[in-house]
């Protein structure tokens, strides 16, 4: 049963991560100012497929625990936040909405951490480099908000 659950989850973070596909970063993004400790593009696909399959087996694991009503609602958003990011950020170009997105991003994971620890420690300790990566996502488009103010005007 647990790989049905698998299953689910995991369709539903490929799903989010489509957009990635419709709005990929480009010259726009590759002519920002961007901080020295800047991942390596080929880096982000690497850490998101391992980051869906702990989120995705997380949510497996207590997806039939009658108290995990709340955890599963903050999955979902977090997985919906996670999706909005993209568009926001390199198809409206929109840095400081995208920063916004990932404060909403980086609460709904923490939350969605609390609630699966509150029922499963391996579930718990899943999300663990889920919430670090989204930290590292959101100190990145900080900075590049900071590094690129001329840009932020023209959208603002």
């Amino acid at each position: 049963m647990i790989i049905l659950f698998f299953i689910v989850f995991f369709s539903a973070c490929i799903a989010a991560g489509l957009p990635a596909n419709f709005f990929p970063t480009g010259e726009w993004y590759e002519k920002l100012a961007k901080p020295p400790w800047t991942p390596p593009n080929w880096a982000f696909p690497i850490v998101w497929i391992t980051l869906y399959c702990f989120i995705s087996y997380a949510a497996a694991r207590v997806a039939m625990r009658p108290e995990i009503g709340l955890g599963l609602a903050f999955w979902a958003l977090q997985i919906s936040l996670n999706t909005l990011w993209t568009p926001v950020f390199f198809g409206l170009r929109r840095i400081k909405q995208g920063f916004y997105v990932l404060v909403g991003l980086w609460s709904s994971v923490a939350a969605t951490m609390i609630c699966f620890f509150a029922v499963d420690t391996v579930a718990g300790v899943l999300f663990v480099p889920y919430l670090v990566w989204v930290s590292v996502a959101g100190a990145l488009n900080l900075a590049v908000w900071r590094l690129n103010p001329e840009e932020v005007a023209k959208m603002s």
